[in-house]
């Protein structure tokens, strides 16, 4: 009963949200949104799997890119396809796939320290190629993102959409999208781990020699899951995309890739719920130090004196991350099945004659 009620006050969150937040929340919820959906892939690689990577930026470099390229129209010196934006955004989530398909015979053999310093590699090339190649990327300055536009319904600001009286603009239009994207990615995930593949990729993580013996094909399993990992970073970076409405390639560096490691290593490792957990914390904090970093000690804006919002965000993962692995093994989502066992505990059981006392 408490899930069901946990699961129908969500959902009514969800909906109601648009109507009350102002634009500035709606878009750290989306980013957190898309940061969740990131997270899921990295934790189907990592947390279920075993298989550090360090390079999960370049796949959502790939997404957003691919789904700029392949949906802009040739303008001066920037090309593009021209494609319909649904049909660009599933070519820009295969394309993340194909990617990882290509680095997925690396991937099926190299684990641990190894695969991370393969991985790694991946984010200077994808830097590499952001700022040279001009005429995809934009270069140094990006490239604005088309909007999402599906049977004549476009999330962006422009047309405007009154709901109940409320002006839903392209900040109210893309929460539900968002809603909707990752509600998708974290059914197929849960999917995926609580059957016959999740248990495989858990065999592998904890006895990789009992699963290769029990018939588990382990560089198989390994190369793909890396590939639906991709794909799941492909798809964040298309929902990054929309919502910056311009892509920035600063952004999707190395601080990207380890934000990505920080969030499912807080959030608790293997677990749906964990990364979903993980990517608010990671996400939300910065936009909470900046919206109140004139209340807080020791916040100041860049340049000024004290730490900026981002530098206290950092710090405050490092605090978090050393936290969760001395003290919390299950991350945020351990915290909360113990702190709903010990609630359970001080319920007093009708057939426990001390518990009337």
């Amino acid at each position: 009963m408490s899930k069901a009620i946990i699961t129908v006050a969500t959902a009514a969150a969800a909906v109601l949200v648009p109507f009350y937040l102002e634009a500035f929340w709606l878009m750290a919820g989306i980013f957190a949104m898309s940061a969740a959906v990131g997270a899921i892939g990295i934790n189907l690689l990592t947390g279920a799997t075993g298989q550090l990577s360090m390079g999960h930026g370049f796949f959502l470099a790939v997404g957003a890119y691919g789904y700029v390229y392949l949906s802009s129209d040739s303008a001066g010196h920037l090309g593009g396809l021209g494609l319909p934006t649904p049909l660009a955004a599933v070519l820009a989530i295969g394309l993340a796939g194909v990617a990882g398909g290509l680095f997925s015979p690396i991937a099926g053999r190299l684990k641990g320290a190894y695969l991370g310093i393969a991985t790694l590699a991946l984010i200077f090339l994808g830097q590499h190629v952001l700022f040279n190649a001009e005429p995809v990327t934009g270069g140094y300055n990006g490239r604005p993102v088309p909007p999402l536009e599906i049977f004549g319904f476009t999330f962006a600001d422009s047309p405007e959409l009154m709901v109940l009286g409320v002006p839903f603009g392209g900040a109210e239009k893309l929460w539900f999208l968002a809603v909707a994207l990752l509600l998708a990615a974290a059914w197929f995930a849960r999917g995926v781990l609580h059957g016959r593949p999740g248990r495989a990729m858990n065999t592998i993580r904890d006895h990789e020699t009992a699963a290769g013996v029990m018939g588990v094909p382990v560089a198989r399993y390994r190369a793909g899951v890396f590939v639906l990992s991709s794909m799941y970073g492909g798809l964040a970076g298309v929902m990054v995309a929309l919502a910056f409405q311009q892509t920035v390639p600063e952004y999707f560096g190395m601080l990207l890739s380890l934000d990505y490691l920080a969030m499912i290593v807080i959030g608790g490792l293997g677990s749906v719920g964990g990364a979903v957990a993980g990517a608010a914390f990671v996400s939300l904090l910065p936009q909470l130090l900046t919206r109140y970093s004139d209340a807080l000690p020791l916040i100041a804006a860049p340049g000024a004196g004290g730490y900026s919002p981002a530098e206290a965000s950092r710090m405050l993962y490092g605090i978090a991350v050393v936290t969760v692995v001395l003290f919390l093994p299950g991350g945020l989502l351990g915290l909360v099945s113990r702190a709903r066992q010990a609630l359970a505990g001080k319920v007093p059981h009708p057939s426990n004659p001390r518990s009337a006392r």
